[in-house]
Formats: structure tokens, C-alpha cells, sequence
């Protein structure tokens, strides 16, 4: 936790809003995109889909592949529980919902269901098929009760260890246009998904690292992410790593904050992260 308390202080000292960013693409995905204040009707959609989990007092089995859980201490789990703990924040999956809005990609990947939140976010549009990988099979068939519920039906779950679907599935040549890497997040794991799937780019696609502050490790497996030759623009957005690999980029990397209700959710969490450490 201290770790985690250490790196937010220092984003906070080095990031910028859209005004510190002096590259026009990012400028606009920052300012048409991160900034963008439209109330969608698609977020009612994402509030419905959380309500219904947080409402759910059921317990299930968790199988975890990946680090493990700072909050949990058993794989017996209430299902509002692992909503309310272990899901991404209804500002990221707003911002989720926007990203994928802005870049409107055909094809998504995601690693990571748990329980749908974030594919929810991914999969509220008519332009995009998503496929998501989860290890747990309990999580995955909530997640898929909870589109059926939600009316969403342009979902493909896969379940198992991530890297062996990854190797045996029928996930290339496959081109990609976004990929949400939120499972193992360990510094190997990374990496090793990363290499993987480098053969599914292509110059319009959009990675996010959720998590790269996470530990040491993971912060280890952004840094040399940054650093590959295939990669371009990054952007830290504390939570995320947003990673571009477009050949007529400039190579560069910037520290970005989010909207003001976004950064205030991290403050929150910097916060609950102070009062864990006293």
C-alpha cells in the first residue's frame, strides 16, 4: 500500500491537464475524449448494471490465476462484494464508454471480465464485437447473466488460464483494435501478454494497462512497455496506461489527469490508502 500511496504523490507532482500536452492528438483525446462532459444515455445502462450487482448478496467460488486481492482474504465471495471492491469505479467506466465512443474500434479484446463492469463499458456501442477472457468460471457466467439482463448481446466469453487461451484459442492473425488488459497483474504475466499479442496490431490500435501503478513489478512492465520499438505514444493516466503504436507519432510519453470527477475518485482512493496505512 505504501507503494501505491508513493507513486499517486509522485504522478500528482508530474502530470498535466490537456493544456501541458503539446502533441495534437493526444490534446484532442484528451480534451475531446478524458474532458468530454455529454451525459450519455449509455451510463444509465452502466448504473443499471452495477446497481443489479451491488443488490446481488449471493456468494460464488472465485478461481484466481492472476496477484491475488488486496481487500479479500477467501475465494468464497459475495457477488456486491466483488462489485464493490474489485470492479472498475463508475468514472473509469464511464471514461471506458467514452474511449471506445472516440476511437469506435470493430474488434475488442478484453482480459479480465470478472464480473462485466468493464465489458459493459466496452460493449455499449453498435460498431464493436467484444471478446473477453476470464479465468473464473462463476465470475464469467454472472458477467454473462448480467448482459443478458443488460440487453447486451455483442459479447464472446471465453474461460480459462489466460496465456494458454491466448496461445490456443483462435485469437490470430486476428487484428484488434483495442485490448483491455485488467487480469494478472503481475510483472511476467504482463509482459508475456504483451509479446502475444503484438501480432494483432495494427496502426489504429489502442491498448489499456489497467493497474501499472499497482506494484513495483508492474511499474517495472510499463516502463519497458514504453520503451518498445512498436510503441509510440503512451499515456499514464495513474490507473491506466494507454498505449498507441502509430508509425506517424512522434515517440512520447506523457502523464495525463483525467477529468476533475475521475481525479477525484483517485484522491478517494489515495485517501481509504492513507487511512489503511496509520
Amino acid at each position: 500500500m505504501q507503494h501505491l500511496f508513493k507513486s499517486y504523490l509522485k504522478f500528482i507532482w508530474n502530470s498535466t491537464n490537456a493544456h501541458g500536452v503539446h502533441s495534437p492528438f493526444v490534446f484532442d483525446l484528451v480534451r475531446n475524449c478524458f474532458y468530454d462532459k455529454t451525459n450519455y444515455p449509455e451510463y444509465q445502462i452502466l448504473d443499471n448494471y452495477r446497481n443489479s450487482l451491488l443488490q446481488n448478496k449471493n456468494t460464488i467460488e472465485v478461481t484466481d490465476f492472476g496477484a491475488g486481492s488486496r481487500v479479500f482474504k477467501s475465494n468464497t465471495r459475495a457477488i456486491n462484494q466483488i462489485a464493490k471492491n474489485a470492479g472498475i469505479s463508475p468514472e473509469r467506466a464511464k471514461l471506458l464508454f467514452r474511449i471506445v465512443y472516440y476511437f469506435q474500434p470493430k474488434s475488442i479484446l478484453e482480459i479480465g471480465t470478472s464480473l462485466g463492469l468493464a465489458t459493459s463499458a466496452l460493449a455499449l456501442n453498435n460498431f464493436s464485437e467484444v471478446t473477453t477472457l476470464e479465468g473464473c468460471p462463476e465470475t464469467m457466467k454472472q458477467c454473462q447473466l448480467q448482459l443478458q439482463k443488460c440487453n447486451i448481446h455483442n459479447v464472446t466469453g471465453i474461460t480459462g488460464e489466460f496465456s494458454k487461451q491466448l496461445k490456443t484459442y483462435n485469437l490470430q492473425p486476428t487484428t484488434y483494435n483495442l485490448i483491455y488488459f485488467d487480469g494478472n497483474h503481475s510483472k511476467k504475466a504482463t509482459l508475456e501478454y504483451f509479446e502475444l499479442l503484438l501480432p494483432t496490431i495494427d496502426n489504429e490500435t489502442v491498448w489499456i494497462f489497467d493497474d501499472i501503478h499497482w506494484s513495483q513489478e508492474m511499474e517495472e512492465a510499463w516502463e519497458i512497455i514504453k520503451k518498445h520499438p512498436k510503441v509510440t505514444v503512451t499515456i499514464d493516466t495513474f490507473q491506466w496506461g494507454i498505449v498507441f503504436f502509430r508509425s506517424e507519432q512522434v515517440k512520447e510519453d506523457f502523464i495525463v489527469r483525467t477529468d476533475k470527477s475521475f481525479f477525484l475518485d483517485n484522491v478517494l482512493g489515495v485517501k481509504n490508502l492513507w487511512g489503511l496505512l496509520h
